[in-house]
């Protein structure tokens, strides 16, 4: 049992050293290690790969971009929903030293354009599309020179840093090298400048950009190095208990660090595989991977699990094969996990919190953790990490008491992207990282999260934490999902509002809703207004957008409108 603390300070264990080395070098490592290994399957395009084959066409896509001119340092940009092409370019580039930043496959042009922009990409990784966006169309309305330049030569007004698009697929496109012929351009000399690339580049050298998304205002990129994220992929693999012999289902989006690096570096750091069920989420393709391939373990956010576990065909998958798996990117309701640890065989799922800017986990669970606090809470601080909450002054507080979740310690990114004055307002002289979130750690160290700072409602004075009444609404066995924020209103401020989904066939009034409440939590905290909804705004990565379910709420209730 772990020693018992008075205040909220506490760092994570230090017993196994530091991975003090570069993503390419791992990986060889490991391709060295298990080279027929099932390292790669991507059932929505037909490839099925050991180490020694991925590594190979790692390789083939690193001499390409060095050919392509692309030096240590270059910002390369990958637009695209999960595919193999996305995986050899992560560590493509990684091994020649290019800066990877990872584009929302959800981004339209203006966001694209800041993206690009704001960390001037000299290239651009590109599918041809996804779901309803035409991507080729839009870089083409973007950068209208496309059209009439040779590859590798555009000179755009709106994208001036921008020289390289490289597009994936069998055709062509002007002003673009086909992904393909990239992979085939490299020759001997490109093969002997990559050996000695890898030999310059250092563990703190920044090698991935991730945007920060979820909230109003443009984005931010977080920028990460070798060492935050490979560290950070082999902490998660290391709680999941994963060797060579593991197949881990990824159906989270690679743009994203849970899937780019709990995913992909927790395999490659272990001899596991990497097991890509579709393009985008899709329950039934999930399923189905799992069964088929006999994935032990499986990441999601809770809605995935909400939406795999609701699947009409659910008992028909065979899903004994799972053992683990990360539950991470929103808080977890208790019946979800319940569900998940009964009818989905994850005795061992273990639920991971951090933030983009943590590499991203900074708080996990163990497998020998009791199920209460594996529901309870998101676990202690992981291995190297050191977490304190903390008051509005900066001081620490007692356990048991609520404040600012922070972070210090190897996970921490380097900064924001050319922004150091955002970037010391996130991270204090004393390179601890302020979350922005609200959480509480108890006398053993396990750090239960109950809000963010500006989501919390005050109403007449009152401080009202939406995850709070999530976690009661939740209860209620009609509920299937519920998001809680504030709105404004002249008497008290704030009132609270509940968007609500169903389970099918349920039928609740607002009055019904309010009825369970009453009684059950304090009468300001029961919801003033309520929606009954099909489905929520959220990011890719299942973040709820709940700035958007307040847009739409106010505008609603506005008159004349």
């Amino acid at each position: 049992m772990p020693e018992k603390i008075t205040h909220s300070h506490l760092a994570g264990p230090t017993g196994e050293p530091l991975l003090v080395d570069t993503i390419g070098r791992a990986f060889d490592r490991t391709a060295e290690q298990y080279p027929q290994a099932c390292a790669l399957v991507v059932r929505h395009q037909g490839i099925r790969w050991p180490y020694s084959e991925y590594q190979r066409e790692i390789d083939r896509l690193a001499c390409g971009l060095l050919a392509l001119g692309l030096e240590p340092g270059d910002r390369v940009g990958i637009w695209a929903p999960n595919c193999y092409e996305w995986c050899l370019t992560q560590f493509a580039t990684a091994k020649i030293g290019a800066i990877m930043v990872c584009i929302n496959p959800a981004y339209r042009l203006y966001e694209l354009e800041y993206a690009l922009n704001i960390v001037q990409c000299k290239a651009l990784i590109t599918a041809e599309h996804f779901k309803s966006s035409d991507y080729l169309g839009m870089l083409q309305e973007l950068a209208p020179e496309l059209s009439n330049c040779p590859a590798g030569e555009l000179q755009s007004e709106k994208l001036p840093h921008l020289t390289t698009v490289v597009r994936m697929g069998e055709g062509t496109s002007s002003g673009m090298f086909n992904f393909g012929r990239v992979c085939a351009l490299g020759g001997e000399a490109e093969r002997h400048r990559l050996a000695g690339i890898g030999n310059t580049l250092a563990p703190t050298d920044p090698i991935n950009i991730q945007f920060t998304s979820g909230t109003t205002g443009n984005p931010k990129g977080a920028t990460l190095t070798h060492l935050n994220i490979l560290n950070n992929g082999k902490l998660v693999g290391d709680g999941m208990r994963l060797t060579q012999h593991d197949k881990l289902c990824i159906p989270v989006p690679l743009y994203h660090c849970f899937g780019m690096v709990m995913g992909n570096l927790a395999c490659i750091t272990h001899g596991s595989a990497a097991v890509f069920p579709s393009e985008a989420f899709e329950p039934g393709a999930t399923l189905d991977a799992v069964a088929q391939e006999r994935c032990t373990a499986l990441h999601g956010v809770p809605t995935m699990f909400i939406g795999e576990l609701d699947h009409p065909d659910f008992s028909r998958f065979d899903l004994s094969s799972l053992r683990t798996g990360i539950m991470a990117g929103a808080p977890c309701p208790v019946e979800v996990m319940k569900r998940v640890l009964s009818k989905m065989h994850m005795s061992e799922v273990l639920i991971a919190y951090g933030q983009t800017e943590t590499s991203p986990v900074n708080h996990m669970t163990s497998a020998d953790d009791p199920i209460e606090k594996r529901v309870g809470s998101v676990g202690r601080p992981a291995p190297h990490c050191e977490i304190k909450i903390v008051d509005a002054g900066g001081a620490v507080l007692p356990v048991g008491e609520q404040g600012e979740i922070c972070c210090r310690g190897h996970s921490v990114m380097l900064g924001y992207w050319g922004d150091a004055e955002r970037t010391a307002e996130t991270i204090d002289r004393d390179g601890w990282l302020h979350s922005g979130d609200l959480g509480v750690m108890d006398e053993e160290g396990y750090t239960r999260v109950t809000g963010r700072i500006k989501d919390m409602i005050i109403r007449g004075g009152e401080n009202i934490y939406p995850r709070e009444v999530e976690e009661f609404l939740y209860t209620h066995p009609g509920i299937q999902e519920v998001q809680v924020f504030g709105i404004p209103d002249e008497r008290y401020g704030e009132q609270v509002c509940a968007w609500i989904r169903l389970h099918k066939g349920t039928t609740l009034s607002e009055e019904d809703v309010r009825d369970y409440c009453r009684g059950q939590i304090t009468h300001f905290k029961v919801p003033y207004l309520i929606r009954f909804v099909e489905d929520f705004p959220m990011t890719v990565t299942g973040k709820m957008q709940k700035f958007v379910m307040r847009e739409q709420t106010i505008q609603a209730l506005s008159p004349g409108d």
